[in-house]
């Protein structure tokens, strides 16, 4: 106990969070995408910190039934669910078609996602995208959101712009802005709900396509420091979104060309591929 006190005492005086990191700073990130080869057009793997999500697109695709089908545009369906292991407490397993904060999470990345990809050249068509949380440390909607836009990078549907996300809030200790908050930070204080504003947005048009607060703030000019503070971290965030989309299509360009070599792991014989 003494050893945590500790630590959590050198944290506050290095004005450090409970993770180490700075006030503005995000987690590490991780990519990796045409994780899943088969039964999906495009796929990938996000992992913010330690919440890890895979996201899965399938489409343009004819829609199931016909009352579905719009004229001039298509559709996206969006289903989010959570893996019975994702958190080290409950693990019941969700049912994404009964609860609430399951669909309303696919509420919200639909609507992101609908404002980036161009649906007017797929009419009467639908896009499927399926995200897995697979690990749940907090900030699951921003990485899915930035999961689903690489899946549809690698699944070839054309957008406006990516589609970059994460989240911002107050701080319950000082009452300061941070970034990118983890499960510890995102829970109530005192019987208070936390200050968790998840935000997603087009860093190319600087535009934002999804805002959301749930708790209640003192002033404008709070909401305006935390949205800010939020939009400084989907800009982080898109930096490493584009360097992943250049770095996957630098090694598809590779293996088109022929130039690519597969290696065969000697553990496990697992073909690896090298540009």
């Amino acid at each position: 106990m003494a050893s945590v006190l500790r630590r959590a005492d050198l944290l506050t005086l290095s004005n450090l969070r409970n993770d180490g990191r700075k006030p503005h700073e995000i987690r590490r990130i991780r990519i990796q995408m045409g994780a899943v080869a088969e039964n999906s057009g495009g796929s990938a793997v996000v992992e913010m910190g330690l919440t890890t999500v895979l996201a899965m697109v399938r489409g343009p695709i004819e829609c199931s039934r016909r009352s579905d089908e719009i004229s001039d545009r298509a559709i996206i369906e969006v289903q989010v669910k959570t893996a019975p292991f994702a958190t080290s407490g409950d693990r019941r397993v969700s049912n994404p078609t009964t609860d609430r904060r399951l669909i309303e999470q696919s509420h919200q990345l639909k609507r992101a996602m609908e404002a980036a990809v161009l649906l007017h050249l797929y009419p009467k068509s639908k896009i499927e995208i399926t995200v897995w949380v697979l690990a749940d440390d907090g900030g699951r909607l921003p990485a899915a959101i930035n999961a689903a836009t690489l899946a549809l990078v690698d699944a070839g549907i054309p957008l406006k712009d990516l589609v970059c996300a994460c989240s911002a809030g107050l701080s319950a200790a000082d009452n300061d802005t941070i970034v990118d908050l983890n499960r510890r930070e995102e829970s109530s204080f005192g019987g208070q709900p936390a200050v968790y504003l998840p935000c997603a947005m087009l860093p190319q048009r600087d535009t934002v396509v999804l805002s959301q607060c749930e708790a209640r703030l003192g002033s404008l000019k709070q909401l305006e420091e935390v949205l800010d503070a939020a939009m400084d971290g989907c800009r982080a965030v898109a930096q490493h979104l584009q360097a992943a989309v250049r770095e996957h299509s630098a090694s598809l360009l590779t293996a088109r060309s022929g130039q690519a070599r597969i290696l065969y792991s000697f553990e496990n014989r697992i073909p690896v591929k090298e540009c």
